[in-house]
């Protein structure tokens, strides 16, 4: 029943790319409302459980200490609500893009400012899931590009913010990749599984030797995952233009917020936003930069 339900879609697109594109940019508008929920939820949730966690690990020693004020959340509760005076957000202040358009930026309630990121992130999950479109056209492989694009945006706005990239996201990516791959996909199964295990244990070996000479964490364990995750979705041929495309672009983020911003050497950088760039560059264009990139060498 689902063959048949996908296959007329396919055959309704195939016939008319003008709704397949609009198609596109409408779900992935309201998807990128969704992912403003995750990018801002998903720590929030990850902060509840640690605590509560930790307070019944530690019972005892913590029974005379008042607890800290966290109040249950989830993806879908409580309601959307603003953050300086409560007014509950309705459905149709909530249209991407549009309502933050029609409200000038402005909660209706208290006129407090509401972040121009929100629509920004919600323009760019549109506009990255087109180009996944157009780079596949009508086929399965961009129903789970698109869902790969998706999980990235929110990896790497989450990462930006908390120097975070949670195992919620990143694992099931991880073995959907693997899943994909069994029937060749975007990979052969053998290459997508040496990948996530190289992907792994590749930056998980530098963070160790890291450590060992210098006593400090240069990565965090999100980072191998998340580079797992390309392993298991690319196969291992394209790891090495992957980490070589992060490290370039996040040197030179680096370098740059220390020249001009005045940033601290000692401040850690994240390092999941420069991978995701370049996994998702990867996915769409990797095989064809790195023929390139060898033919140069050699």
């Amino acid at each position: 029943m689902f063959d048949s339900f996908f296959n007329h879609f396919v055959v309704l697109f195939q016939q008319s790319s003008t709704l397949f594109y609009f198609s596109i940019a409408l779900i992935s508008l309201i998807i990128g409302s969704f992912l403003n929920v995750v990018i801002y939820r998903t720590p929030k949730i990850m902060e509840y459980t640690w605590y509560h966690e930790c307070r019944e690990f530690l019972a005892d020693e913590v029974a005379n200490i008042k607890p800290k004020d966290l109040k249950p959340i989830t993806l879908s509760t409580p309601n959307s609500t603003c953050p300086k005076c409560d007014h509950n957000i309705k459905f149709y202040e909530n249209i991407p893009v549009l309502s933050w358009l029609l409200l000038k930026g402005k909660c209706s309630q208290c006129n407090n400012r509401i972040s121009a990121r929100y629509p920004l992130v919600e323009l760019a999950t549109m506009l990255l899931s087109l180009v996944v479109a157009q780079h596949f056209g009508v086929t399965i492989e961009t129903l789970f590009a698109l869902i790969f694009t998706w999980c990235l945006i929110s990896l790497t706005m989450i990462d930006f913010d908390h120097m975070l990239l949670p195992d919620q996201i990143t694992l099931p990516l991880l073995w959907l990749g693997l899943l994909l791959n069994i029937n060749g996909t975007f990979a052969p199964l053998a290459d997508a599984v040496i990948g996530a295990a190289v992907g792994y244990m590749s930056l998980f070996s530098v963070f160790w030797l890291f450590k060992l000479f210098t006593g400090k964490e240069g990565m965090g364990f999100g980072d191998f995952k998340l580079f797992a995750v390309f392993g298991a979705w690319l196969g291992w041929q394209l790891l090495p233009l992957i980490i070589l495309m992060a490290s370039v672009v996040g040197a030179i983020v680096g370098i740059s917020l220390i020249l001009f911003k005045n940033h601290q050497r000692q401040q850690g950088i994240p390092f999941g936003p420069y991978l995701a760039v370049a996994g998702w560059v990867a996915l769409l264009w990797g095989d064809g930069m790195w023929s390139w990139y060898l033919l140069q060498l050699y």
